[in-house]
C-alpha cells in the first residue's frame, strides 16, 4: 500500500484535501501532519502525527524522522509556507524516496509575497490595480492623491505572507490610514492599492512541467464571518459557484505564466473584477488546493485525487475537458458546525417556503 502525507492535517486548508483522497476509494494510507492537537484528532487521515510549526527550530528534525520511518511514496505540504521552509532542505527530503509535485523555490517567493506577484503580472501586461508601497507618511498622502476613487477610497493590504485578507482596509480617511499602518508597525510592509469592485472569482489549476492538466472557475458569493473584519475579507468562502469564463481562463492563465515559466503543481488564481468588468489577478495561492476543494470533488472533479495520480502514477485524468469539466451554477454553501453542502438555486428555492 503506498502512503501519502498531507501536511496541516486538521485545518480547514488540508481537510478537503485529506477527505478527497480518502473518499476516492484508492488503495493508498493517508498520513496526517499537524501542529494543533484539538484539529489534527478530528480530521480524517488514517494516521495522525503532531508536529512542531513550521517555523519551529525542531520542525526540520522531527518532519525526517517522520519521513525516514514511515517512508511515505508522496509529500504534499498543503500551506505554502510550510513549504517554503521545506524547500530549504529539499534535497534532503528528496533523499528518504519520497515524491512531490511542487514549483521551483523563486516562484513560491514570488507568490507568497503580494508585491512580487504584481510586478510580475504588470510586468506581464496583464490589468492589475495600481499598487505603492507605503514607507512613510508622504507615501500614504501620495497614495491617496494618485490612488484614490470618486469617494477618495483606496485599499491597504499586507504585501509579504499572509492569508484571509491579513492587513486589508479599505478607507478614505488619512489619520485612519495613518494609525492602522502604524499600529501594525507597517511602515515598508503596506501597499495602497486601487479600489476594486466587490465581485471576486477563483480559478484552481494543476500543471505538470509546463501542460495545464486541469482548471476550474469558482465564483465567491460573499465571505463567511465578514463581519468579524474590517475589510469584510476574510478569506473564507461562504459560497462557491462553479462557472465557466474565457475571459477568466486567459487571465488566469497568462498570471500563472507570468510566475512561472514552467508551472509546475497547484496554482489557485484569485481575481477581483474592476469598473469595466475586467477580472484582475490579486494574487495566486501557489502550491495548495483552496479550502472548499471538497466542493469540486463531491461535483464530481476530484482534483487532489488527480493530483496524487500524477505524483505516483504519471496518470492523466480522462476528462471531456481540462478547463471547466463541471457544470456551471452548482452551489457550495458553508456556515459553522454544519457540513458543507452541494446544491444548486433551483433546489434552493424549491426547498424553501417564501410567505412575502
Amino acid at each position: 500500500m503506498k502512503k501519502i502525507i498531507i501536511t496541516g492535517a486538521g485545518s480547514a486548508q488540508s481537510n478537503g484535501v485529506i477527505n478527497s483522497l480518502v473518499n476516492s476509494g484508492d488503495d493508498e494510507q493517508i498520513i496526517g501532519l499537524g501542529a494543533d492537537p484539538t484539529e489534527l484528532v478530528m480530521c480524517k487521515a488514517h494516521k495522525k502525527y503532531l508536529m512542531p510549526y513550521a517555523v519551529d527550530a525542531k520542525y526540520k528534525e522531527t518532519l525526517l524522522k517522520v519521513l525516514n520511518a514511515e517512508k511515505p511514496n508522496m509529500i504534499h505540504f498543503q500551506h505554502d509556507l510550510e513549504l517554503a521552509i521545506a524547500l530549504n532542505f529539499r534535497d534532503e527530503i528528496e533523499a528518504t524516496g519520497v515524491k512531490m509535485l511542487v514549483p521551483d523555490y523563486d516562484t513560491i517567493d514570488t507568490c507568497v509575497h503580494k508585491y512580487k506577484s504584481w510586478q510580475k503580472f504588470k510586468d506581464a501586461g496583464i490589468k492589475v490595480p495600481e499598487n505603492r508601497v507605503i514607507n512613510n507618511d508622504e507615501d500614504l498622502k501620495a497614495a491617496f492623491r494618485e490612488l484614490g476613487n470618486k469617494e477618495g477610497t483606496i485599499w491597504l493590504r499586507l504585501m509579504s505572507i499572509g492569508g484571509g485578507g491579513k492587513g486589508a482596509l479599505p478607507t478614505n480617511d488619512y489619520q485612519e490610514a495613518y494609525e492602522w499602518i502604524d499600529n501594525s508597525k507597517g511602515w515598508g510592509d503596506f501597499v495602497a492599492a486601487e479600489l476594486l469592485e466587490k465581485d471576486t472569482i477563483t480559478w484552481l489549476s494543476i500543471w505538470n512541467e509546463g501542460e495545464l492538466i486541469v482548471g476550474q472557475g469558482r465564483k465567491r458569493h460573499g465571505w463567511a464571518h465578514s463581519a468579524l473584519s474590517v475589510s469584510g475579507v476574510t478569506g473564507v468562502t461562504k459560497v462557491g459557484e462553479t462557472c465557466h469564463d474565457d475571459l477568466v481562463d486567459n487571465v488566469a492563465m497568462q498570471s500563472v505564466r507570468a510566475v512561472s515559466k514552467v508551472p509546475n503543481g497547484i496554482y489557485g488564481v484569485d481575481m477581483t473584477y474592476d469598473k469595466n468588468g475586467i477580472p484582475n489577478p490579486t494574487e495566486i495561492n501557489i502550491s495548495r488546493f483552496f479550502t472548499t476543494v471538497e466542493f469540486f470533488t463531491q461535483a464530481g472533479l476530484n482534483m487532489p485525487k488527480i493530483f496524487k495520480d500524477l505524483v505516483l502514477y504519471n496518470k492523466k485524468p480522462e476528462l471531456k475537458t481540462n478547463l471547466n469539466p463541471l457544470e456551471d451554477g452548482l452551489l457550495w454553501l458553508r456556515i459553522m458546525d454544519c457540513a458543507p453542502m452541494l446544491t444548486t438555486k433551483e433546489k434552493i428555492e424549491r426547498e424553501l417556503v417564501k410567505i412575502w
